[in-house]
């Protein structure tokens, strides 16, 4: 049942979140010193660079005390649903991606949420037509069942070396003791501030005393603190089955809003039979074979693999290493608008869809589609799709119809040991912030999933593969790629969040190791393109505001400016047996790249 929490609905009492943020506090109290961020990391015994340097330092903890790379990245991800609260969190999803160093072998598991049993294909929709997107986010319609506690749970009982209430111990302590709030939090906190206040435990977790959390104080969750150690002391049956669950249900069933908001949050229809239901699921991951190298992913419900896969094999024809930065461009671009017009037709949940995810992955089908690219001119989009089951050169399958919206939130983790197992792990709770409904007493956000549905088919006369079902999985862009060589020893692994710039941020940085020979951290740096077969292409600053643009638009592309795209994390096996991790240098703040024992 709910937690009761008492609170002023007009006038929110000062929160136990953000202790003594008011300029009277004495310095002590008010803030604690903040764990410096580095972009990269050389040195032995194992890696963790993710995008914040606390969860960095729960999986160095973890790989210190002879844990694995599963062990720490579970410890990651578990921090950061304390300090990223608006990205990722146990009431959300995710894929994981598992290199075993012993067998040479990579396994994933299917996190992603699911929808209610009792959805159907109008889940979004009222007398025939889509409601908006503004109407289904901030809403119990929008939760799916969530993944990530069970994707944890499943990834320690196969690969891990330590008990769940044992990874979780770092998280606890940084709930309860609390992290320093840098620009990035506030930052997203004042993005989502106006829906936050429609829900009061919302407001009241990440709003103390009505404002914004304060740059340098100290945020602290004991909510969430002690909901870690009931999953700790009773596992992940606690939210699956038990009173974790009934409280997430109640929520969604009656999303608790202000009353003086004026928002009318629609109900959900999650049911303790949906979570009872829930399974994260092994699969096997998506493979490509890219310059002699073996390209691993994750699969449909995610559309990342297939999509990194699909224009990978696309440009293998094309020597990007001796290319121009302008031919480049230019053929990353073009290869990814061709992807995504393949996967907007083919790819969605293969529980309910027929995805053709081999045929996808084929070099005889991304020849087919790479004819298409000339070197001076431009497609145009949206892009009708390939057949993959039948490709004829240089023809499409069909109707084109456009790509549909997915929110651009998530994290990214990316994990080494010293026995060499990988990680990459990306978690969600879809768009910045998820619903924005706090599970009362609980101290996490529930997510938004289901927004990554199709609400109607994006063209009524193309068949829209990710339409909302009973049970299904939404189609993510999420991908976790590892890249082995030709002995499956591991090269690099990569990973970001952004939607569907994930697969455009992946790709890139890919192709800037792989092709281009930068070094990881700056592969992640390098200003970025994002081509999600749409009218124009996406811009970061550092290529909008170049000559190398107006070199681009003398053969016909169109740009527009997106200030960041993504926020990438990785790892890199040295030839010496290093480990390198790397993460952004600017982006949301600057990532955090650690390593055991740094190479001085």
């Amino acid at each position: 049942m709910r937690r009761p929490v008492t609170r002023n609905l007009t006038v929110l009492a000062v929160s136990a979140a953000v202790v003594s943020v008011g300029a009277a506090a004495p310095p002590a109290a008010q803030s604690r010193p903040a764990v410096p961020k580095t972009p990269v990391a050389v040195g032995y015994g194992g890696a963790v660079a993710s995008v914040d340097p606390d969860a960095s330092a729960a999986g160095i903890e973890v790989l210190r005390k002879g844990g694995n790379a599963v062990d720490a990245a579970v410890a990651t991800a578990a921090a950061l649903g304390v300090t990223e609260p608006y990205s990722a969190g146990i009431g959300g999803g995710g894929y994981f991606v598992h290199y075993d160093a012993k067998s040479r072998t990579v396994h994933t598991i299917d996190g992603r949420e699911t929808a209610p049993l009792s959805a159907d294909e109008k889940l979004f929709t009222e007398n025939g037509k889509p409601i908006t997107f503004a109407d289904a986010v901030s809403s119990g319609l929008a939760v799916g069942t969530p993944g990530t506690p069970a994707t944890w749970q499943r990834a320690l009982d196969a690969w891990g070396s330590r008990k769940l209430s044992s990874v979780l111990e770092p998280a606890v302590r940084l709930a309860r003791d609390g992290f320093t709030v840098d620009e990035t939090f506030r930052s997203q906190t004042a993005a989502n501030e106006q829906r936050f206040r429609y829900f009061p435990d919302t407001a009241e977790l990440f709003l103390p005393g009505g404002e914004l959390p304060v740059v340098g104080s100290t945020f602290k969750n004991p909510d969430l603190a002690r909901t870690y150690k009931e999953l700790a002391r009773e596992g992940v049956d606690a939210l699956y089955h038990g009173e974790l669950g009934e409280d997430i249900v109640e929520t969604v069933g009656e999303p608790p809003v202000d009353p003086e908001s004026g928002w009318k949050a629609r109900p959900g229809d999650l049911t303790a039979e949906d979570l009872a239901a829930y399974e994260a699921e092994f699969q096997a991951p998506t493979r490509t074979s890219y310059r002699g190298l073996n390209v691993y992913s994750i699969a449909p419900s995610s559309s990342g693999g297939t999509t990194v896969g699909e224009a990978l094999n696309i440009l293998e024809r094309t020597d990007l290493s001796r290319a121009s930065k302008a031919r480049y461009l230019h053929r990353f671009i073009e290869a990814s608008r061709i992807a995504f017009a393949d996967r907007g037709r083919w790819v969605g949940d293969p529980s309910f869809e027929d995805v053709p995810t081999k045929e996808l992955l084929s070099q005889r089908f991304a020849d087919s589609r790479e004819c298409l690219i000339k070197d001076d001119a431009v497609l145009t989009s949206p892009l009708a799709p390939g057949d993959p089951r039948d490709p004829a050169r240089c023809a499409d399958g069909g109707t084109a119809a456009p790509t549909t919206y997915e929110g651009e939130s998530t994290t990214h983790l990316t994990v080494a040991d010293k026995w060499g197992n990988v990680v990459a792990y990306t978690l969600t709770i879809e768009q910045t912030g998820g619903s924005g409904i706090t599970v009362p007493g609980r101290g996490f956000l529930l997510n938004n999933e289901l927004t990554d549905f199709s609400f109607a088919p994006a063209n009524p006369a193309v068949h829209d593969p990710n339409l909302p079902g009973p049970g299904k999985r939404p189609r993510s862009s999420i991908a976790p790629t590892i890249v082995l060589d030709q002995h499956h020893k591991p090269v690099v692994a990569v990973g970001s969040p952004g939607g569907a710039t994930i697969i455009t941020t992946v790709l890139q940085t890919l192709t800037g190791v792989l092709d281009r020979g930068l070094p990881l951290v700056d592969a992640i740096a390098a200003p970025r393109a994002s081509q999600r077969n749409a009218a124009q292409t996406e811009l970061e600053p550092g290529v909008y505001d170049s000559g190398l643009r107006e070199e681009l638009e003398a053969i016909g592309h169109s740009f527009k400016r997106n200030p960041e795209i993504g926020a990438a994390t990785g790892v890199q096996r040295l030839p010496n047996g290093a480990w390198l991790a790397a993460a952004e240098k600017e982006r949301r703040g600057g990532g955090s790249a650690m390593v055991v024992r740094p190479v001085r």
